[in-house]
């Protein structure tokens, strides 16, 4: 007979072990159990500890990544007659709760270094030409520009990182003429994360 108590399952056929301890390896499968136990009980607790930390600190995560869309078809973006930022609606991880969907700015829960990464990408509809800045509150920090024009496609991707101070804000800015085009392959990221606090 076994009997559930709790997340652990007992098992209450100690009968068989006392009576014939050689009967089917009882005993050694209710020792086995029993150090089961033991090591689920163990777990249950650390991952309750690993979560109370976490929650307990929750500026100590702070990462995003986010792609201009989920579309099943090819959508594009620009160009646009100024400087435009680029609203990332699909969210892959959003840890923190800094990046906001509806304004596509990231904002630094926690003083800093923090490695950013920009990836765009365009084929050929009305203009071939994908350029961006990543933008620290309004300032540029650095630049994707892609204007070959001698095929169907252009993509380009940079990768930084820097010093950040709590409530910095992160954008990626579509400068004037330049488009991108994305669908469910998420050729057009944004993504940032958090190294080591400085705080």
């Amino acid at each position: 007979m076994k009997r559930y108590t709790g997340r652990i399952f007992k098992f209450w056929d100690v009968e068989l072990c006392v009576t014939d301890q050689a009967s089917c390896g009882c005993c050694l499968m209710q020792k086995q159990i029993g150090r089961l136990e033991k090591f689920f009980n163990m777990t249950d607790r650390f991952l309750f500890l690993l979560s109370y930390f976490f929650s307990a600190f929750p500026g100590s995560r702070s990462a995003f990544s986010v792609a201009l869309n989920n579309n099943s078809a090819m959508a594009f973006y620009g160009p646009f007659s100024s400087d435009s930022i680029i609203k990332y609606k699909h969210v892959f991880i959003n840890l923190g709760d800094g990046y906001n969907v509806e304004t596509g700015v990231f904002t630094v829960p926690r003083s800093g270094v923090y490695s950013l990464s920009v990836t765009i990408y365009s084929s050929a509809r009305v203009t071939l030409s994908n350029c961006v800045t990543l933008q620290v509150n309004s300032e540029n920090v650095a630049e994707a520009i892609e204007r070959n024009g001698q095929d169907l496609e252009d993509s380009t991707s940079v990768v930084v990182a820097v010093q950040l101070n709590a409530r910095d804000q992160l954008s990626v800015k579509l400068l004037q003429g330049c488009s991108l085009s994305d669908d469910i392959n998420h050729y057009n990221t944004f993504t940032g994360f958090l190294l080591y606090a400085s705080d």
